[in-house]
Parts: structure tokens; C-alpha cells; sequence
């Protein structure tokens, strides 16, 4: 057996780990996957090309600055349940073991295979905490989704839309993020329903004391964010449209937006 067929044996043992993980009764929709996908994209999607720094290299949301940032709030959930996972499998760093979770969560729910590689070194320092405040607000619009995915991350547009489709899985929680609600029927299958969902519902101004959000108009059981109805708007509305009618096409797209944005800011890759 070569030594890539060894290195890739030992990357498929902690997958499966990882699968074993998921399912979780009394969490959300009964699964951990959509909440390790964006852990994997939160420490992810600190990165700015301008400077150099940030990203999923270095793990710093293990350290206080980057843990407690208010965009965070519900991943000590899922940092936590991986502790097992590497406490089995001590010579996986946790930013390789954090990526691997999201990609690994993604396949699992029945999205497409991400080709993730690893390579990625942890951090010893609070002082490598990127500054808080770079992770996409849900609050806001249009031009705060072109600033972030476009001029920091360097995304293109339909990179941008394909990204923002990973909340065709999860939830959001009125005692983390504010946001309170699901974004589709199946938030637990990974699919193109975000995007129908986006496109097909008559969204409404939610009536609450929270932030403002959208609900559809029928039954206020869905939700979607500021951020998400901008995707309605030109230049992005075209990929939405196209992703609604052809879930290969998202699939295919999201897998290599999905690995460029864990690998931004990644000096030495591996191989498998």
C-alpha cells in the first residue's frame, strides 16, 4: 500500500467517526450535519484577501476573541461534539478536523462530495484571532453581501449565490443569532429547495420584537434573512433562477465554491 492510500485510509476512518456524530435526538431536527457545515464555514469565512489572514487555517475560534464573536453564537455545540472524534484521532489538527466535519456533513445529508484535502496547521495564540466582525451580517443587504463575498473572500457572484445556498439546511435560533426558524421544509437534506423556496414564497415582513426577517406569507413556518431576499436582486438573481431549476448545477457549483472557501488562506495543502 502506497503512503497517499495509507494517509487517505486514515482520513476515511475519521469520516466515518464523524458520521457516527450526526444524529442527535434532542438537537434542532434530530442532526448535528448543519451545524458542523457551518462551523466549517464560519471559521472559514474570516479570511481577507487583502490581508492575509483569517480563514480556516489556524483553528482560532478556539480562543475567546474568535468563540464568542456574536456570528458564532450555537458552534460550541458542535466544537464540542468533535472532541471525541479528535480525542480518537489526536494527529488530525483541528482546522483540518473542522473542514473535513463541514464536507463530510454535506455528503452525508445528501449533498454533493467535496474534494477536501488537508494540510491545515492549528494556531497557538489568541493574537491570531482575526478581527471580529468578518463574517457575514444576516441583517443586512445587497451591498454587504458584494463587499463580503466579492471584495474580502474575492467570490464571484455565482460563487456567492452557490455559498449562500448552504442555508438550504439548518435553522436559526432567536437565543443565538437572533433570527428565529428554518429555512426549508427539509433542513436536514441537503438539496436546491433554498432556492425554490426563495423564489416560489410570498415573503412578509415576520411581526416580532426580534430582527427583521422574512416569513412566508402562507403559514410563517419558513423563514429567510435580509441577505437571502437580496439574492432576488440583480446581479445575483440569475444564479438563483438557475440553481432553482437545476439542483446538478448547484451541487456542482456549491462543492467548488464549498472548497475554495476552506482553502483560502491554506499555505500547505496535502494530498489524497
Amino acid at each position: 500500500m502506497s503512503s497517499i492510500e495509507k494517509t487517505a485510509d486514515k482520513y476515511d476512518a475519521v469520516r466515518k467517526d464523524l458520521i457516527k456524530i450526526f444524529p442527535k435526538e434532542d438537537y434542532d431536527d434530530g442532526s448535528l450535519a448543519p451545524v458542523m457545515l457551518r462551523l466549517a464555514w464560519h471559521a472559514s469565512g474570516t479570511y481577507d484577501r487583502h490581508e492575509k489572514n483569517g480563514g480556516s487555517d489556524g483553528a482560532t475560534m478556539r480562543f475567546k476573541t474568535e468563540a464568542e464573536d456574536g456570528a458564532n453564537a450555537g458552534l460550541d455545540v458542535a466544537r464540542a461534539a468533535l472532541e471525541p472524534v479528535k480525542a480518537k484521532h489526536p494527529w488530525i489538527s483541528y482546522a483540518d478536523l473542522w473542514t473535513l466535519a463541514g464536507c463530510t456533513a454535506v455528503e452525508h445529508m445528501g449533498g454533493p462530495r467535496i474534494n477536501w484535502t488537508p494540510g491545515r496547521r492549528d494556531k497557538n495564540s489568541e493574537a491570531d484571532c482575526p478581527p471580529v466582525g468578518r463574517l457575514p451580517d444576516g441583517a443586512l443587504g445587497k451591498s454587504h453581501v458584494l463587499d463580503v463575498f466579492v471584495g474580502r473572500l474575492g467570490f464571484s457572484v455565482q460563487e456567492t449565490v452557490a455559498l449562500i445556498g448552504a442555508h438550504t439546511v439548518g435553522r436559526c435560533h432567536a437565543n443565538r443569532s437572533g433570527f428565529e426558524g428554518p429555512w426549508t421544509t427539509t433542513p436536514t437534506r441537503f438539496s436546491n429547495q433554498f432556492f425554490k423556496q426563495l423564489l416560489n414564497n410570498q415573503w412578509v415582513e415576520k411581526k416580532w420584537d426580534g430582527p427583521r426577517q422574512f416569513v412566508d406569507a402562507e403559514d410563517g413556518e419558513l423563514m429567510m434573512l435580509p441577505t437571502d431576499m437580496a439574492l432576488l436582486e440583480e446581479p445575483f438573481r440569475p444564479y438563483v433562477e438557475l440553481y432553482a431549476k437545476n439542483k446538478d448545477k448547484f451541487f456542482e457549483d456549491f462543492a467548488a465554491a464549498f472548497l475554495k472557501l476552506i482553502e483560502l488562506g491554506v499555505a500547505k495543502r496535502g494530498k489524497l
